[in-house]
């Protein structure tokens, strides 16, 4: 079974819901433009980027991934929608709206199962959404790198109660970056997603490792995207702050080595380099559906490995199984 681990999906259903007025939140509007494309803003922030059609819709998705060859995605929301600047009550319904939706939908779509959303800006509140999202069915969720929208760390002391249960639980977390920055760099070239998100990735990430996060909460199950960001190739040089900082600093590596990651590197020679790290049980397939800087050919980077059958069979869907318990 060919598991895509990292993939998006938020159903029209969610869209048609709030244009009906079936739910409304005092905080959210939606602004539609005279080319039908629908922003999200959360209280008075910036609008989000349009919604793709593709993240909405079913058919496209099955037919790619019947020439991909693949069975099921595993399909987190669209980490513009997740609403972070939210109020923690309102945030905490507006994720449960997202899930019921998103479970809804997904029941009728053969191949995707839907990771939940909990609002990450409030541990109390994440920790009560996990709780109703796994008593739902959700094998796992998606997170943001970044709680507060557009700011914030993932290793905040107000988030311990949802670290706390997610470990409690063992119920893996998709780490994803966010979009936005106010690195100024990066806004040409096409460099916010080709080199923003890895730094935001290994930021946040590299925050929960010197915190002490995976140290504290052994069970944890975190999947960090794009294959790791930067941090396979920066772990000698986190030892080594640890060494200069050992009395404030935790051990990154013993960290780093209880994370997973998806395949999106692209390059056979950088999956190895990974693979060398972790081993290739601590891989799964990922793609990144249905954005343009995603592996729109997936397997391809694993099915090119030095591994043998085994091996790669586990990345293109073993491990995902493993882990999230199909």
């Amino acid at each position: 079974m060919i598991i895509d681990c990292h993939a998006h999906y938020l159903p029209q259903a969610t869209l048609d819901a709030l244009a009906a007025g079936q739910r409304r939140f005092p905080s959210v509007e939606t602004v539609v433009s005279d080319d039908g494309g629908f922003r999200f803003v959360f209280a008075g922030a910036t609008p989000t980027r349009p919604v793709m059609a593709r993240l909405r819709e079913s058919d496209e998705r099955r037919a790619w991934m019947r020439e991909q060859g693949l069975d099921l995605q595993l399909a987190g929301g669209w980490l513009d929608s997740f609403g972070y600047q939210l109020p923690a009550d309102e945030g905490a319904d507006w994720s449960r709206f997202l899930n019921e939706l998103a479970l809804a939908a997904a029941a009728g779509a053969d191949g995707l199962t839907p990771l939940a959303t909990v609002p990450m800006q409030d541990g109390v509140e994440a920790a009560a959404v996990l709780d109703e999202a796994v008593a739902a069915g959700f094998p796992g969720i998606m997170i943001g790198t970044q709680p507060k929208g557009d700011h914030g760390n993932l290793d905040d002391p107000g988030l311990e109660p949802f670290w706390a249960r997610a470990a409690e639980l063992a119920v893996p977390v998709f780490v994803h970056p966010m979009f936005g920055s106010d690195d100024a760099r990066l806004h040409d070239f096409g460099m916010m997603n080709a080199v923003g998100r890895v730094t935001d990735t290994t930021i946040a990430v590299s925050r929960l490792l010197f915190s002490g996060h995976l140290l504290r909460h052994p069970e944890l199950k975190l999947i960090v995207a794009t294959g790791g960001a930067a941090l396979p190739f920066m772990l000698g040089r986190l030892a080594r702050n640890h060494a200069v900082h050992a009395d404030s600093v935790a051990d990154p590596v013993e960290g780093f080595h209880r994370l997973y990651f998806d395949s999106i590197v692209f390059r056979p020679d950088a999956l190895h380099y990974l693979c060398d790290l972790v081993g290739t049980g601590r891989v799964l397939l990922g793609s990144d559906w249905p954005f343009p800087i995603g592996d729109m050919t997936p397997t391809r980077v694993v099915r090119d490995c030095k591994y043998d059958d085994a091996q790669k069979s586990a990345i293109l869907g073993g491990n995902a199984r493993a882990l999230f318990g199909l």
